[in-house]
């Protein structure tokens, strides 16, 4: 808990005093450089994800995701991490959870940017889950993106497997992405989560939601901005005893230009 009041304290450190380097920056520009996932911009995305319905006894799972994404060497090789804060139900019980830390992942980008920009690179699974949180295995695997922005639209689609290296475990995960944009820095989006657990039999092997989003890029005086995000995902298909109905998702993004960083390194 301390390490997660650091990190707090320092992001919104980095806001105070900052807002006129996004000056020149509309909403509708911010919010689509917020919906691109390789774009040359430091992001720390804190989304929370709670599913209902999970199991024989329609318990709640919850997992709140801190998720940087940090560019390196001019933008060209994109850091994003995924660390998981979560609130495991016991699904055979009517009560009872589990809680901690899942399964850190990281992926590291080499990006070329145009009108369809691209980046591709290893995904690894760091095994920092506690137990029943997680595969608590290291994996590694192939990771790909693409993004397009014709308009008012930002669209693209994420993929990745990843394979353990302790076991025949295995995974695979697509995410497209669709984003409409509207006056005033309000947008609609969808982004389904696909996952294939390829160890599970046929009946419990995938995960496909469908579902809608809707957020804003708020600009407030004295601060930087920051994007907000509100959705609802529909559970098409899932595993019968750790998926679930309906999983409803809220995010919160700081959006920090990484002048702040060279700013204070050029300090003496």
């Amino acid at each position: 808990m301390k390490n997660f009041r650091c990190i707090f304290i320092t992001v919104l450190s980095l806001y105070l005093g900052n807002q006129h380097i996004y000056g020149q920056l509309t909403e509708e520009d911010l919010a689509k450089i917020a919906q691109d996932p390789i774009a040359n911009i430091i992001s720390i995305p804190f989304q929370n994800n709670t599913t209902f319905g999970i199991g024989p006894f329609d318990r709640t799972l919850s997992i709140t995701n801190l998720q940087p994404v940090i560019p390196m060497a001019d933008g060209k090789i994109i850091a994003r991490v995924i660390l998981p804060i979560v609130n495991q139900p016991n699904v055979f019980a009517e009560s009872g959870n589990f809680n901690g830390i899942g399964d850190v992942n990281l992926s590291v980008f080499y990006t070329k940017k145009g009108k369809v920009s691209w980046g591709v690179g290893p995904v690894f699974n760091l095994p920092t889950a506690g137990d029943n949180l997680g595969i608590q295995e290291w994996g590694v695997g192939p990771s790909v993106v693409g993004v397009v922005k014709p308009s008012n639209w930002v669209i693209g689609m994420l993929i990745n497997n990843v394979w353990s290296l302790e076991s025949d475990n295995a995974a695979f995960t697509v995410q497209p992405f669709i984003n409409y944009n509207l006056p005033n820095g309000y947008y609609l989006s969808t982004s389904p989560k696909v996952v294939a657990n390829w160890q599970a039999d046929s009946d419990n092997r995938w995960t496909i939601p469908v579902g809608i989003g809707f957020g804003k890029i708020v600009k407030p005086k004295g601060f930087l901005p920051f994007n907000i995000q509100v959705g609802a995902d529909y559970l098409m298909e899932s595993p019968e005893l750790s998926g679930g109905d309906w999983t409803f998702k809220f995010t919160f993004t700081a959006l920090i230009p990484k002048v702040i960083f060279k700013k204070k390194a050029s300090k003496p």
